[in-house]
């Protein structure tokens, strides 16, 4: 499961914005998704984005919803750039700094990569400890921290 949030204070048409943050990393490597990824920039994002659209189509009535489906490549669904540009705008037109969304789309890119740099990290942990792991289907998520670490 991504990381699924709203807002409490209403978004667009009087509705409250609900998000959920999506990052395919499997799909976007594993054997039977690479044939779309290598053909399509984005495939992996624009799958998950549908499957996100799929699951939450009941929030259509209460809220605005969008999937923020971001690769761990690095390509990001175009409604995650729409929305993290609606979000700088609204945050420059209150602090004054027109970069607001640059700085946005920076953070959250350094954040991709350090969470990919531990994925990669604890992986080849787990297969230098234990020749078995590359047997097992074992999975950890590219978003979690290490403890004590930001």
């Amino acid at each position: 499961m991504g990381n699924v949030g709203t807002t409490i204070l209403p978004w667009s048409r009087g509705r409250p914005l609900a998000w959920d943050v999506t990052v395919p990393d499997r799909p976007t490597y594993s054997d039977a998704h690479v044939v779309n990824t290598a053909r399509e920039a984005g495939a992996a994002a624009n799958d998950a984005a549908t499957n996100k659209n799929t699951k939450y189509s009941q929030l259509s009535n209460a809220h605005v919803f969008v999937p923020v489906a971001i690769e761990t490549g690095g390509t990001w669904h175009h409604q995650a750039v729409e929305l993290i540009q609606e979000i700088g705008r609204r945050t420059a037109n209150i602090t004054g700094d027109a970069k607001e969304s640059i700085f946005m789309f920076q953070q959250l890119s350094v954040a991709l990569q350090r969470g990919n740099a531990v994925s990669i990290y604890v992986h080849s942990q787990l297969a230098r400890c234990n020749p078995l792991f590359h047997f097992l289907n074992v999975f950890v998520p590219t978003g979690f921290v290490l403890v004590g670490q930001r």
